[in-house]
């Protein structure tokens, strides 16, 4: 009878844990479902334009140039990215566009023609035809074999052309071709520059040996200096952005360290008998800590005005928070029988703390500002580009224009390359100084 009452109460327990294991994946899969509703994947997925995030994903690592026809004034342009500070100087252009009088040729590769006349635009694509364009009584009438693919939209004001080759545009104000090609353009030298388009060996012979190209001072003087000072992808600039949101991140992580680690010891138990003064110091760390990094920052930029050590204050004051709760918590589990051997050779308060306490928190202490340093790097980007500082400003920048995808790509590989370098760091001085 006792063994069949245990051989039931067995069986009852794998029935409930086998329950147990369907009922888990179970509950996650509807509640998977339920997300998938709410948040209308579907519709989502309807919506989304594979097209456009393929020109995005290559306008990370390519680069496109500008040759632009005035309708009305006959001038003609040639740019890079469109810019004025890309804009190819009188007598200097690439070799794929060709001007003959009232005539230009570009060549986009692959067959690939758009000529500008007199009378309109025409554009040659392999396989399909020409298309032919010319204004008319204030309309632009356009020649075309039909039916026209959907890679061709055309009005009455504006016919617009997309190819593997390229991009053409023709208004009544202007005709306008774009080219993709890969790399980052004028990465080093502008167009301005007297080193633009040489190559690394006739750098390096005009740095070493050369004559000079400005008497005033030595060729690699001059190439060091177009390169920080380049206006396209402002280099020195940039450093000095990577700089503030290093800066930012420095300020914040150890002032918050310095300013937590004293009322930690009015948190810990051990430290502080009055309950009272533990519990109001602790919820003070739940409700700096509480309120997001951003808040903080939107706050204090309301306050202080933009500028990175609005940031810095932001991150110190969500740190201290942290680190007051992690900096308790191991003053809470430190042994007390070092503290009281201290104590017995005649120690004061603050030499028992410094000789018996902090070295025995020290290691966690180091560890944890370090990885907040290394996180606060990252938070850093953000952080700066809302109170105008850092590299996360320019990283704003540049995705506000929606064209200058190239450089939100450099901006984003400088980041990932600091975190990198910072996460290196701070785990070799992590090492040091505990071993240490």
């Amino acid at each position: 009878m006792v063994d069949a009452t245990l051989s039931d109460q067995m069986f009852g327990q794998f029935r409930r844990r086998r329950l147990t294991a369907l009922a888990v994946p179970a509950l996650i899969l509807c509640y998977l479902a339920y997300a998938f509703v709410a948040f209308d994947v579907a519709s989502l997925a309807g919506r989304a334009r594979l097209d456009n995030a393929a020109i995005l994903l290559s306008d990370f690592w390519s680069y496109k140039t500008h040759v632009t026809r005035d309708n009305r004034a006959g001038d003609l342009t040639i740019a890079i990215e469109g810019e004025s500070k890309g804009t190819y100087p009188a007598g200097m252009r690439p070799d794929w566009v060709q001007v003959d009088g009232d005539v230009t040729r570009i060549d986009l590769g692959q067959g690939h023609l758009v000529t500008y006349d007199a009378a309109g635009a025409r554009y040659d694509v392999p396989g399909y035809g020409r298309i032919d364009i010319r204004p008319e009584a204030g309309k632009l009438v356009l020649t075309a074999p039909e039916p026209l693919p959907d890679w061709i939209n055309a009005s009455d004001t504006r016919v617009s052309v997309t190819t593997e080759a390229g991009r053409f545009a023709y208004t009544r104000s202007k005709v306008e071709t774009f080219r993709y090609q890969p790399g980052w353009e004028l990465f080093f030298f502008t167009l301005d520059s007297p080193f633009y388009g040489k190559s690394l060996g006739e750098l390096t012979g005009l740095a070493l040996w050369g004559d000079r190209i400005d008497p005033d001072r030595p060729n690699i003087r001059a190439i060091l200096s177009d390169i920080w000072t380049n206006k396209m992808w402002r280099h020195g600039d940039v450093v000095w952005a990577m700089f503030e949101t290093v800066l930012m991140a420095f300020l914040g992580t150890f002032g918050a360290a310095i300013v937590a680690l004293p009322l930690a010891f009015l948190a810990a138990s051990n430290f502080t008998p009055v309950r009272v003064i533990r519990f109001g110091f602790r919820r003070l760390f739940d409700f700096v800590r509480g309120v997001d990094g951003l808040i903080w920052t939107i706050i204090l930029s309301r306050a202080f005005g933009p500028g990175p050590m609005t940031g810095a204050l932001a991150i110190l004051i969500t740190d201290a928070g942290s680190f007051g709760k992690t900096f308790s918590e191991a003053l809470e589990n430190i042994d007390e029988k070092q503290v009281e051997g201290i104590r017995s050779t005649g120690a004061n308060g603050v030499q028992r703390a410094r000789f018996g306490v902090i070295p025995q928190v020290t290691p966690v202490l180091i560890s944890q500002v370090l990885y907040y340093l290394e996180s606060n790097t990252r938070s850093a980007t953000v952080i700066g580009a809302i109170v105008g500082g850092g590299i996360g400003l320019m990283l704003t920048q540049a995705i506000i224009t929606q064209k200058d995808w190239e450089e939100v790509a450099y901006y984003m590989v400088l980041i990932v390359l600091l975190v990198m370098l910072m996460d290196t760091l701070s785990g070799w001085l992590r090492r040091r100084l505990i071993k240490g």
